[in-house]
């Protein structure tokens, strides 16, 4: 197992030990746990990933593809992307979600009001600013 993987491995023990709830660098911030499946693997991946929820649409949150501000999006994307449905653990919930890539103005004005709360993710944009754009995706409960 990668570093990477006994990082997600540790988040996801402490998430589901602790109702929903893990301390360290997520302490107090919003984050489920959201299982892909691999593109080309099809084997279930869970990320945990933090999320902004709608302020319009109690069946929507918004995950952020930024990957710590590296050049490229995480695979978790591309797998959403490919897939058009995952499956979220939010708390002490689990639930299917659709997909949908926010983009334009609405990506836009999700995006800062994520950056805003959270200002990592401002840093996360300045990083990759002329490499790529930051995705965000709607996960909606299906």
């Amino acid at each position: 197992m990668s570093d990477g993987d006994d990082w997600n491995a540790s988040i996801i023990a402490e998430f589901r030990a602790n109702e929903g709830k893990v301390g360290g660098q997520f302490e107090g911030a919003p984050l489920v746990l959201l299982h892909h499946r691999g593109r080309k693997s099809g084997r279930e991946f869970i990320s945990p990933v933090m999320y902004l929820p709608s302020e319009t649409d109690s069946d929507a949150i918004y995950v952020f593809a930024s990957r710590g501000g590296a050049p490229t999006n995480p695979d978790w994307y591309y797998n959403l992307m490919a897939a058009d449905r995952a499956t979220v653990e939010r708390g002490t919930e689990s639930y299917d979600v659709s997909i949908r890539d926010v983009t334009g103005d609405d990506r836009d004005r999700i995006f800062a009001e994520q950056a805003r709360r959270y200002p990592g993710f401002a840093d996360y944009a300045a990083k990759t600013a002329g490499i790529r754009v930051i995705p965000v995706v709607e996960l909606r409960r299906a």
